[in-house]
């Protein structure tokens, strides 16, 4: 079974985020023999469905810290956050959120608060006015919406700090599958606005990570 993997234990010096499993489509005994192989050290893992999980053996299973709204696990221990949150993780619906947590699972698993505004698309666009300063105050932004998307160009219209669109595949007709959203996204015309792929929250959360290590660095250079 080991022959089926190679986890890249050097990715966190090379990139600042580590190694994440993508268990969606592989089987429970190939999740178990990369977990087992892990040993004490942590991995991060995305689209764990809880049927996987419970394919697990117990003694695997009792070691992960799982999420089900996100379907993200932790091995290993937790990092809390020693920060002020410097992300701000909005959501457009409620619809939204499983995207936006796995996007705050991985963030908070490198160790990096973040804010969750949610439920503030522009259908009612007075919900996102009224947090629009709180949204303001942080370095990174994170946005996922489905349906048209419309949230990515409206927000990224009114703040200064980068902005990460994560289209997500919530929507019905043209919208179903989150292309509609995407196209929106790629096709915006707010100036600065970046796009990841459709329900990536992981991949918007490792641009957030980059952005922030970037930020740091330089002032790191001014003192």
């Amino acid at each position: 079974m080991t022959g089926d993997f190679v986890i890249d234990w050097e990715r966190t010096q090379r990139t600042g985020a580590t190694e994440a499993i993508f268990c969606e489509g592989k089987s429970a005994a190939q999740i178990a023999a990369i977990l087992r192989a892990a040993g004490e050290r942590r991995l991060f893992l995305t689209r764990l469905s809880a049927d996987s999980l419970t394919a697990l053996p117990a003694d695997i299973a009792a070691r992960l810290d799982y999420d089900p709204v996100s379907r993200t696990a932790v091995l290993g221990a937790c990092v809390p956050a020693q920060e002020t949150p410097r992300i701000c993780l909005v959501a457009a619906g409620t619809s939204d959120l499983p995207v936006a947590h796995e996007a705050g699972r991985a963030l908070a698993f490198h160790g990096r608060a973040a804010t969750l505004v949610a439920d503030v698309g522009v259908a009612g666009l007075w919900r996102l006015m009224e947090r629009l300063e709180e949204i303001r105050r942080h370095d990174v932004i994170i946005a996922a919406a489905g349906m048209e998307g419309a949230l990515f160009s409206v927000l990224a219209g009114l703040v200064a700090a980068p902005l990460i669109a994560v289209p997500t595949s919530i929507g019905y007709g043209v919208a179903r599958g989150g292309r509609a959203a995407l196209s929106s996204a790629l096709a915006s015309c707010a100036p600065g606005l970046v796009t990841v792929n459709i329900d990536n929250g992981y991949g918007a959360a490792c641009a957030a990570l980059r952005i922030l290590a970037a930020i740091d660095h330089a002032g790191a250079g001014c003192r």
